[in-house]
């Protein structure tokens, strides 16, 4: 077993043995594990007090920020009030001084009254309560041993639990699947309640013992499951339910939200009401001592049992499951199932899920209904990608401003102040913050200021540099006023202007701007044109910013050059502009996309080749400037297609897990992690329209991607996207073959 020791954070804790209800589908009583005959009824003051100890000792030493601690049976309630206090004394005395303690209580209801809820109010004590739907369906299997019904006494308790002075302790309800019961009787019976929120859980079997299949179907339970997920999504899905929101997290990218499903690793140990220490307690369904690890809280510490073989092996993740479901494309998102349901008595837990196929139609059923909705815009719209990249350096603009604390003095404030008044006022700021160095000065700023390095304020103080500029553009007037310790000042997007003085004041002319410093003034009457003090930032075709002179534009793979000469700078504007020529004919949609998306270029000291700057915003791309037109054309495609798929994942989680899995390549010789392989297919799609050489490469990964585990509903919408787009493209070249 390789990887840290995953440290407990929610424990289970039997606090009574027996239970008031003879449930014939209950893993405790009914299946292979019979140890709970031996067991004290309930847990005794001892095992009380050293689980407290423990579970302290665990916390410090881990540094735990919360724990949860689950009251759990048989039927907890039945220990008694008195019992249940001394349990959340011991608990809230031992861990309140070190960690958040999340008390809760797993209970069948019959016994709830006020008594009960009034001490878990007392200690912030969540109760979830078991129902399974309306009544026919709950007393298929929840009756009390001479066959009465317990149904009437649930709602009752489910009553008292939602009244006012209660309802903050509600945790939800919990309901097990039966497939014989109507689904949306029993969704509908479950919301009617009105609960904060539904757990369907899968009746524990294994491969030794399969669960009933009433009509045969292979997919019984997924059916099931889908048939309720339709109609809590036709609803606009009313209330939380932790199986499916579980789903749509993993496909996008995100964590699982519950044991049964997904590959976190495991952080739960059972505390037995004799005080022994055992495994996730559903394992009592595989084989008799199934959960048993030997230990007790009286004589070993919960680092002890979280180092066991058996513990260990669910904290693996990918590693812990079987080769088939290491195999399968959605394994991300089922996590091989619950662990207990993958016994086989030939072979242990080495397999999927006796669940297998229910898991895989469940994840591809709501896949499927839930793509269209759930993927990221901006991988389809090019324009909802160029909103949400203005969006979230706002946001960093935002998160500087939280960061400061007050710390950025009255500059800062009256910057600020002015950046209010330039937005109400032009779409000066606007254009400004689109531009893609002001991305790399924010980052740099909040760097700064959580690493604690000197000057950061000073550095999150050149605000009032951008402020101006959008000032300017915007043609407002007022006075921006810059600290400057002398030298080039450079108004982002605009160009670097050389004053003097500690502070600069800087006004929008008609055409111009005009700069007041120490020891006099610098009127710039037009901001194309250079002039005496005056180096305006450059343009190009289509009006792109060829920017050698912003401080923030280095981050390339290759150093920025300095200032190039106007000659220079005339060659290069002239190369580019026949390159965009060549690629309007060639690829006109890109072209079209591209001229519209690539807002500023930035010139390379490197040889040859594109290069997109990691920190910098959408829109930047850094060029070798003595590139032929030709080439130059095709290094600006492959840098299009390079800084769109990063701007893409600034947006949009296109895949998990990454490294997880590694794959074969057509352009190379070693298996590479799925992001090399998106990032290769999807700029080899582009190239493919522009140039022969491509096209069969982007294929054969696109089709490897197509069964990719890593990709989320957003990374497969884009592989689908370009697949289309290189149908596209050969489609073309048909045409254009047939004249």
């Amino acid at each position: 077993m390789t990887g840290p020791l995953v440290p407990f954070r929610e424990i289970v804790l039997k606090v009574h043995s027996r239970c008031d209800l003879a449930c014939d589908h209950c893993y405790i009583y009914e299946h292979a594990d019979q140890s709970w005959r031996t067991r004290p009824k309930a847990i005794s003051d001892q095992a009380i007090s050293w689980t407290a100890l423990r579970l302290a000792e665990h916390a410090k030493k881990h540094a735990l920020p919360s724990v949860s601690v689950i009251l759990h049976g048989g039927e907890p309630l039945l220990a008694g009030p008195a019992r249940l206090r001394r349990v959340c004394e011991e608990l809230t005395t031992a861990l309140a001084p070190l960690t958040e303690l999340d008390l809760r209580i797993h209970t069948n209801g019959l016994q709830l009254s006020p008594r009960y809820l009034d001490l878990f109010d007392e200690y912030g004590v969540k109760v979830g309560i078991s129902l399974d739907g309306d009544r026919t369906a709950n007393d298929r299997h929840r009756r009390f041993a001479d066959g009465r019904s317990s149904h009437p006494l649930v709602l009752r308790a489910i009553d008292l639990l939602r009244q006012e002075r209660y309802r903050h302790l509600d945790l939800g309800l919990l309901c097990t699947i039966d497939v014989a019961n109507d689904p949306v009787t029993v969704y509908d019976a479950l919301l009617e309640l009105s609960p904060p929120r539904i757990d369907f859980l899968l009746p524990h079997a294994t491969w030794e013992e399969p669960p009933p299949r009433p009509d045969g179907s292979p997919t019984a339970y997924a059916e099931w499951l889908l048939t309720v997920f339709d109609r809590w999504n036709d609803q606009g899905r009313p209330v939380p339910v932790r199986l499916f929101e579980s789903v749509l997290s993993t496909l996008g990218g995100g964590p699982s939200l519950t044991e049964s499903l997904g590959l976190a690793p495991t952080d739960l140990v059972v505390v037995e009401t004799d005080g022994t220490l055992e495994q996730v307690d559903s394992l009592k369904s595989a084989y008799e001592g199934a959960a048993a690890t030997g230990f007790d809280v009286f004589r070993h510490s919960f680092d002890e049992v979280a180092a066991h073989p058996g513990v260990r092996v669910r904290q693996l993740g990918l590693d812990g499951v079987s080769d088939t479901c290491r195999r399968c494309p959605v394994v991300r998102s089922c996590g091989g199932g619950l662990y207990t349901h993958r016994y086989r008595a030939a072979n242990g837990f080495d397999n999927p899920s006796v669940y297998c196929a229910d898991l895989e139609a469940l994840v591809r059923g709501v896949e499927d209904r839930t793509a269209t909705a759930t993927a990221a815009p901006a991988v389809a719209d090019p324009a909802a990608l160029v909103a949400e990249q203005h969006d979230l350096t706002r946001v960093l603009l935002a998160e500087l401003h939280s960061e400061l604390g007050g710390r950025g003095g009255e500059a800062w404030a009256e910057a600020w102040e002015l950046a209010g008044a330039v937005e109400r006022h032009s779409d000066g700021l606007d254009e400004v913050l689109a531009h893609p160095y002001t991305r790399t000065w924010l980052l740099d700023c909040l760097d700064a200021l959580r690493e604690g390095r000197a000057g950061a304020a000073d550095l999150a103080g050149q605000l009032a540099r951008y402020v101006a500029a959008a000032a300017v553009r915007g043609r407002l007037d007022v006075t921006v006023r810059i600290a400057h310790a002398g030298g080039g000042l450079h108004l982002p997007t605009l160009g670097t202007a050389e004053v003097t003085g500690p502070v600069v004041g800087v006004r929008a002319t008609a055409d111009g701007l005009l700069l007041r410093g120490g020891d006099g003034e610098l009127r710039v009457e037009r901001l194309r044109e250079e002039g005496t003090g005056w180096q305006p930032v450059r343009r190009g075709a289509h009006g792109v910013a060829l920017d050698d002179l912003d401080p923030c534009r280095d981050g390339f793979g290759a150093p920025a050059t300095g200032r190039l000469t106007r000659a220079e700078a005339a060659a290069w504007a002239g190369r580019l502009e026949r390159a965009w020529a060549l690629l309007r004919d060639a690829v006109p949609d890109q072209a079209d996309e591209a001229a519209a998306s690539l807002t500023t270029l930035t010139p390379l000291t490197t040889t040859s080749g594109p290069s997109v700057g990691g920190r910098h915003g959408y829109g930047a791309l850094g060029l070798p400037p003595h590139e032929e037109p030709g080439t130059l054309a095709r290094t600006l495609l492959r840098g299009f297609r390079r800084a769109k798929l990063r701007a893409l994942l600034d947006v949009a989680d296109l895949y998990a897990l990454d490294g997880a899995w590694t794959h074969p390549a057509p352009w190379r010789e070693a298996p590479v992690p799925v992001s090399e392989l998106l990032a290769g297919a999807y700029e080899r799609v582009g190239l493919a329209a522009y140039e022969d050489g491509h096209a069969d490469h982007a294929e054969r990964a696109l089709d490897l991607l197509e069964n990719a585990a890593e990709l989320t509903v957003s990374g497969k919408l884009l592989v689908a996207e370009a697949r289309k787009e290189l149908c596209r493209s050969r489609d073309r070249s048909v045409m254009l073959s047939r004249g």
